[in-house]
């Protein structure tokens, strides 16, 4: 019997015999990867359903690994390369207006970059790192567009491969830093810092904040004599972020922690559940406090978290530190519309990059560029923030996703985080939940008129 389908507002479903893919209840792996109950109906593929669980799986995959940084390309950016064209071509995306707007904006922002680069001295490393740029918005654009088709189950899917990132990362950190293993020094350390799987403990130490948040929402959902794991997991997070000995990324994960609990309360639907929010914050700030104290019994702990602790190191002040930099940046933007190009900053005119990702990619990508990258980040937090009070399954995975992102945005003001991969992670699942939630309501009022 030749199958039909319904072309009305509930378009996709099959009216006739349904294959049993079709029929097949919601199942999910052993990994946290689970398929949708309906399934369409992908011939070039086979069956339609061992399609789905091997693409969930290869999404689990990319994050999962998406710590481990020793090398450019990581072996995470060659998994997302196929998912580019592997999740379209099952059906495992859903692309709105909000979502096709949020790919042009960045899409010009390449091209802006583009043209910087035809400003420097030679084309190689500003060309290559646009592309970087460019690879990196196209993948936030289909991850936002995977957590718009099923935004609870997929951002789940992330957020539980993004801890076992984190604890892989943060278990070679530890590994190398209390010289566990012959060689992890050299390997998982960078000046006498925690680094784990990165090259950067800049950039370890705020990987690490959405898994510890995520960490304590999972807690905040069980029995109390369940909840031992997950804090324990929230404690080895904690850790990892104080050895990076990073202050942006101190800074990162207290900010994230006051901003999810103030929005986990005041969106909480009874108050029961605030009290238990409450106690969740606090005993987050108590393990910590704990982590802190047992890390200050090492000598070398205290000697680096002196030099550290400081708001401003020698390596900031006078012309050729932190803040001459960025005196030089705002000198070279307003002198530069069309930019300079990327990575010619460091090379040419300072010997280090700028340290501030709003200037820096005013540099990169010229006025127009760098003002979409602003307006980006202006974006995320504002519709991140209105949707983060409608109630839903996915709200509270967009509060710490909303909550992480602020937080690093905060941070951008004194580190370049514009190629950091869980950076567009974040963007991707507020704007994704943000594009299922405005579905949703867009199918609501059609069927109420």
């Amino acid at each position: 019997m030749k199958l039909q389908f319904d072309t009305s507002a509930r378009r996709g479903r099959i009216t006739g015999p349904a294959p049993a893919a079709a029929r097949r209840n919601t199942r999910c792996l052993a990994a946290p990867v689970c398929v949708e109950r309906r399934e369409p109906v992908v011939s070039m593929l086979g069956n339609p359903g061992i399609a789905k669980r091997i693409a969930l799986a290869l999404v689990w995959i990319a994050i999962a690994v998406s710590g481990i940084v020793f090398t450019e390309p990581a072996p995470t950016d060659a998994i997302m390369l196929g998912l580019l064209v592997l999740l379209p071509t099952i059906g495992l995306v859903a692309i709105s207006p909000l979502l096709v707007s949020y790919v042009s904006l960045w899409m010009v922002a390449a091209a802006a970059g583009l043209l910087a680069a035809t400003m420097a001295p030679e084309l190689g490393r500003p060309v290559t790192f646009t592309f970087v740029s460019f690879f990196l918005y196209l993948a936030s654009f289909i991850i936002a567009a995977f957590v718009a088709k099923d935004p609870k189950a997929h951002t789940e899917l992330i957020l539980r491969a993004w801890v076992v990132a984190a604890v892989v990362a943060t278990a070679a950190a530890l590994l190398g830093y209390f010289q566990l293993a012959p060689g992890a020094f050299d390997l998982f350390t960078r000046f006498g810092r925690a680094t784990g799987t990165f090259k950067d403990p800049n950039v370890f130490g705020p990987f690490l904040v959405a898994p510890f948040l995520y960490a304590l929402h999972v807690a905040l959902d069980m029995p109390l004599k369940r909840m031992g794991v997950p804090l324990a997991v929230a404690g080895l997070l904690a850790l990892g972020v104080f050895l990076s000995f990073s202050r942006g990324a101190w800074m990162n994960l207290a900010a994230a922690l006051a901003i999810y609990g103030w929005l986990a309360f005041v969106t909480a639907q009874s108050n029961e559940r605030r009290k238990r929010i409450l106690q969740l914050v606090a005993a987050g700030a108590v393990v910590i406090c704990l982590v802190v104290v047992a890390a200050l019994q090492n000598e070398r702990i205290v000697e680096l978290l002196t030099q550290r602790a400081s708001l401003t190191q020698s390596y900031d002040v006078g012309p050729e530190g932190r803040f001459g930099g960025q005196q030089k940046a705002l000198d070279l933007i307003y002198q530069n519309p069309l930019g300079i190009g990327a990575t010619v900053f460091a090379s040419v005119y300072h010997h280090e990059e700028v340290h501030n990702v709003y200037l820096s990619m005013m540099l990169n990508a010229g006025w127009v560029g760098g003002s979409i990258f602003w307006l980006m980040v202006m974006l995320t937090v504002g519709i991140g923030l209105r949707h983060v009070f409608k109630p839903g399954p996915a709200q509270p995975l967009l509060i710490i996703a909303f909550a992480t992102f602020a937080a690093n945005a905060f941070e951008g003001v004194i580190i370049d985080l514009d190629h950091w991969r869980h950076v567009y992670v974040l963007m991707a699942i507020v704007w994704g939940i943000a594009s299922a939630t405005g579905r949703q309501t867009a199918g609501t009022n059609r069927r109420r008129t």
